[in-house]
């Protein structure tokens, strides 16, 4: 049988004992590998679009180009790729922001190894990432402040249901067995829901259907 491929992760942290311990933490997983490592954002944002990993670990506070917008920047180069925000604290405003940037998780530096690496795997299968306050946070904040998103009426009732799904945090194998559909037409109907919403990530759509 096939061995699996593992997941391509690259990283991006200043701190050189941080970026170490992470690296480490990483090397351990036999379900990943570390492709890249950089010191800064200005550095990942040359870099990075011609390796094309599949997960990205972005320390938010960066010294030059930090965090937030180097994923904006890299979001518009690499759609397919997900984004995990890391960071020493919860902070709302950084939090949002960071959603609203293409981010498709937001973790804090410790988080327990093993977490980190649920997380990896998480993210990838097309989950989103975050503490239980940070999760609590975003619910608000969304309660809080609707707004209309007339692109929604445009899905089919299909790519409704799979925005449903999205939303409620399912990975994409659940979908797929929810919904009855293979892996190829999930991709197909995700892609139309990405299109007609004008959006890049499972983030942004999902911040627009809350936002109803």
């Amino acid at each position: 049988m096939a061995q699996k491929k593992a997941i391509e992760v690259a990283l991006v942290e200043d701190r050189e004992d941080i970026r170490a311990q992470l690296a480490h933490t990483i090397g351990r997983s036999h379900s990943l590998r570390l492709m890249r490592a950089y010191a800064d954002g200005e550095s990942a944002l040359a870099d990075l679009p011609s390796h094309k990993p599949d997960v990205v670990l972005m320390d938010i506070n960066l010294p030059g180009l930090d965090g937030i917008e180097c994923v904006r920047q890299l979001k518009t180069k690499l759609p397919e790729v997900q984004f995990v925000m890391l960071t020493v604290y919860e902070d709302g405003s950084r939090l949002f922001q960071s959603l609203m940037a293409g981010a498709s998780g937001y973790l804090l530096k410790r988080t327990a190894p093993e977490k980190l690496l649920a997380a990896i795997q998480e993210v990838h299968q097309g989950g989103v990432p975050m503490t239980p306050e940070m999760a609590r946070r975003v619910l608000r904040h969304f309660q809080d402040v609707p707004q209309p998103a007339p692109e929604l009426q445009r899905l089919s009732p299909r790519e409704g249901e799979v925005l449903q799904q999205l939303a409620k945090g399912y990975r994409y194998k659940d979908i797929e067995e929810n919904l009855r559909v293979s892996a190829g037409t999930l991709r197909t109907y995700v892609a139309s829901v990405y299109k007609k919403l004008h959006v890049h990530s499972r983030t942004e759509a999902v911040v627009k259907y809350l936002n109803t």
